[in-house]
């Protein structure tokens, strides 16, 4: 099987890199993984470096967008998995156009190319954010998608490009929707990164409004099990959420990040809240299960794994803080 990673090089792109070259039962044998990155602030082939040695990967920078290396990169690939796409919510609220550029007219590029070049399946990559925020119950994959943020919002729009590319041309595409992700080689914008990395520098952790915005935790690696998991057995046009058990208000996982790297108590900064922001993610993941995933990584051993590897590669971290 030869697969294309977009985004391969970022957080999650890369670890299910990882995943598809380590790990023969999660695809199957794989005999090639391409990767296609732009490389921006995000994408590092440090997070690609246990695995580079591989002679079945093969990286080509660049851009999703330029679609005559897209169209070079599809060739004689089996499956397609999107990752490439501007995740961080705050970029977004002030520079709104790379995310419309690189999420929705990067999607539409991938879905088109990978149309002309008869490519069997298509994962697309993305997020519980497109539903927008719940104060009770759980987003089922029917939700209708209300985005809050230009992120969110520019991933709604490349799904709907993906819905109509399989109803109108028979894209076998599949959607892929993912509560937060967590764990090693993410970038320390992200919240639970940032505050590992700030206590580690024995700084505050800044906290918007109360700290009382609830978010679903999964590892990553448990994130691109069910991504390979649904690309095993899923069914082209469906969508499948990928939630978690761990719900917490950003307040606890401050605080118990805090309490686990010896912090008697967590040295917080309230800051002004994010604009829209959303208060509530909760998912439904009843369909996945029947594909047959089951979680692996419990929050306590992902945090603690998580801080250590944050603990040992301060070189990765450090120019990002």
């Amino acid at each position: 099987m030869r697969i294309l990673v977009t985004g391969g090089a970022g957080f999650i792109g890369s670890a299910f890199v990882k995943l598809a070259l380590k790990n023969s039962t999660a695809l199957g044998t794989v005999s090639k993984v391409t990767v296609l990155d732009a490389l921006t602030y995000s994408g590092n082939l440090e997070n690609l470096a246990e695995v580079s040695d591989d002679p079945r990967l093969h990286v080509e920078v660049g851009n999703i967008n330029d679609t005559k290396l897209l169209r070079q990169c599809l060739k004689s690939q089996d499956i397609v998995f999107n990752f490439a796409a501007e995740s961080h919510v705050d970029r977004s609220i002030s520079d709104a156009g790379i995310f419309v550029e690189s999420n929705a007219l990067g999607a539409l590029h991938v879905f088109d190319e990978s149309l002309k070049m008869k490519i069997s399946k298509i994962i697309h990559i993305s997020t519980d954010e497109v539903y927008g925020s719940k104060n009770y119950g759980k987003f089922k994959e029917s939700a209708n998608l209300q985005p809050n943020s230009p992120y969110s919002a520019s991933k709604a729009a490349s799904d709907l490009i993906a819905r109509s590319f399989f109803k109108t041309h028979g894209l076998p595409v599949i959607i892929t929707r993912s509560s937060n992700n967590y764990g090693p080689f993410q970038n320390t914008e992200k919240f639970i990164p940032l505050v590992i990395t700030n206590l580690l520098n024995k700084k505050a952790i800044p906290i918007y409004g109360t700290g009382k915005n609830e978010r679903e935790w999964i590892h990553v690696d448990d994130n691109c099990m069910a991504i390979a998991l649904v690309a095993s057995k899923g069914e082209n046009g469906n969508i499948y959420n990928i939630g978690a058990t761990n719900r917490f208000k950003n307040i606890e996982v401050a605080r118990y990040i805090a309490k686990v790297m010896g912090h008697s108590e967590a040295p917080i900064d309230y800051v002004i809240d994010r604009q829209g922001h959303d208060f509530r993610y909760a998912i439904n993941s009843r369909k996945l299960s029947k594909l047959g995933f089951k979680e692996t990584k419990t929050f306590k051993t992902g945090i603690s794994d998580t801080i250590e590897w944050y603990e040992k590669n301060k070189k990765w971290w450090e120019n990002k803080v």
